[in-house]
């Protein structure tokens, strides 16, 4: 039996075919819709590029490459990504430029991270304007609904509790009265 993907299956599995972890089955599926569509064949081929690129270097001697590597440097490693989803304060943004002006590895990570969110939003952007319909509002909805029936379903505890007391007064009650008519303790006599 030959399955056949969608562009969207595809795109979902393209990065799993790219690092080789798909087993055969899917890896052979997703070959025979990239040899019959050309949408995902370009697709394929961006990745594959961006992800066996090999990054240009700049120019630095052997011995002077560990200059760069600073205290300065691995901080501004550590707050990098914060500095691309403008999450930093303005003194510490300054501080990034400046260290991204004069540090050549700071300047290759910076391009590195933009060509990878670029990448991530192009992604993004594609798959959701491939997406007909925007299915939030109906899961929101429905959790909604779902909220509802729970607190409709659930009583207070003070309710269920006395529930529960007094379901068992009554079944101790039923429960003596009908071994007192059992065992002849309880007589009824009838006058007319």
């Amino acid at each position: 039996m030959h399955q056949e993907l969608t562009c969207n299956q595809v795109n979902a599995l393209m990065s799993f075919y790219l690092e080789d972890r798909l087993n055969e089955t899917l890896k052979e599926y997703v070959e025979n819709h990239l040899k019959s569509c050309p949408k995902c064949q370009k697709r394929y081929r961006e990745l594959y590029e961006l992800l066996n690129k090999k990054i240009k270097k700049i120019p630095v001697e052997e011995d002077n490459s560990e200059q760069f590597k600073t205290q300065q440097y691995i901080e501004f490693k550590k707050n990098l990504s914060a500095y691309v989803d403008n999450e930093l304060n303005d003194d510490e943004n300054i501080k990034i430029k400046k260290i991204t002006i004069s540090n050549p590895l700071a300047r290759q990570d910076l391009e590195k991270i933009y060509t990878y969110k670029k990448l991530i939003h192009t992604a993004f952007e594609k798959t959701k304007n491939d997406i007909k319909e925007d299915y939030t509002k109906s899961v929101i909805d429905n959790l909604a609904k779902q909220e509802i029936l729970s607190e409709k379903k659930s009583k207070d505890p003070f309710v269920r509790l006395i529930s529960a007391f007094a379901a068992t007064i009554l079944f101790l009650i039923l429960t003596l009265f009908w071994f007192t008519m059992e065992s002849g303790l309880l007589k009824f006599s009838y006058h007319f």
